[in-house]
């Protein structure tokens, strides 16, 4: 039976894949920070043909992201989703500094730290698959006074020069990004985000980002951006001028304040 463990499982795009992999017949390992939702998250996905078992970590302290990694050195699955990260509401450099320094935590270092964790025992039997959640931010500063759009190139820029190293591409390990736009979650309402006059095709439905993404993992791909409509941003972002991009972009800072209260923080699905 194949094995997944997948972080931020209990809501947005980490329980989509959850739900997706529980009906292929993965055995599941869970991972967030609260018990009670993931024990909840767990009744609903488990089925007889498919084990689930829990981990509850603060991905975003170094004590949660070491007993991950504990557990992954332990038992290496056939896929790790590193789904966990954060945005902040507040705009830089207005905010809590500590609440920076976790998002750098979770966003960047527990995804640093779990790849390291499993790629060389994936490499030696030969197997396996990461996927690491950025962002279509990740190809420029969509989020203006935001570290989060940098946090998802580091992402990006990690993930790609290590699935095209000449040892991970021959070793049978696949290694990819996915890159998705706006999707249907409470992210953005939980990080006090005004998203409201976005016109309805720039959402996506969880459910499609998910499926798409297993498919171009299976096919082999290293950067997976579900639909069109986010490719063709994808190609603006990364080749229209800064000036014009910028023009369109979400301006924490400016418009209708937002709160800056320390350690203020939302789960992300992808978005």
């Amino acid at each position: 039976m194949p094995t997944a463990v997948i972080t931020g499982a209990t809501s947005g795009l980490g329980l989509a894949f959850a739900a997706h992999l529980a009906r292929a017949g993965h055995d599941l390992t869970l991972v967030a920070r609260t018990e009670r939702d993931l024990e909840s998250t767990a009744d609903r996905l488990r089925h007889p043909g498919c084990r689930v078992t829990t981990l509850a970590a603060d991905l975003a302290t170094a004590a949660g992201s070491r007993r991950l990694t504990d557990s992954l050195a332990g038992n290496v699955p056939d896929l790790l989703v590193n789904n966990a990260g954060i945005a902040l509401a507040a705009a830089f450099p207005t905010g809590d500094a500590d609440a920076e320094e976790g998002l750098l935590q979770l966003n960047i270092g527990c995804v640093l730290r779990t790849t390291r964790t499993v790629l060389p025992a994936m490499m030696r039997r030969g197997s396996g698959a990461v996927v690491n959640v950025a962002s279509v931010a990740a190809y420029g500063p969509t989020w203006l006074a935001s570290t989060y759009p940098a946090s998802k190139s580091w992402v990006l820029a990690f993930t790609e020069s290590v699935a095209r190293s000449a040892p991970v591409r021959n070793s049978g390990v696949r290694v990819m990004a996915l890159l998705p736009g706006y999707v249907r979650t409470a992210f953005h309402q939980r990080a006090g985000l005004e998203v409201g006059h976005l016109p309805r095709w720039m959402w996506l439905d969880s459910e499609r980002v998910v499926a798409t993404a297993l498919r171009d993992l299976g096919r082999g791909r290293l950067i997976s951006i579900p639909s069109r409509r986010y490719r063709a941003c994808a190609w603006g972002l990364r080749h229209l001028p800064r000036s014009l991009t910028a023009a369109f972009s979400l301006d924490l800072a400016g418009g209708r304040p937002v709160p800056s209260r320390p350690g203020d923080r939302a789960a992300d699905p992808g978005a």
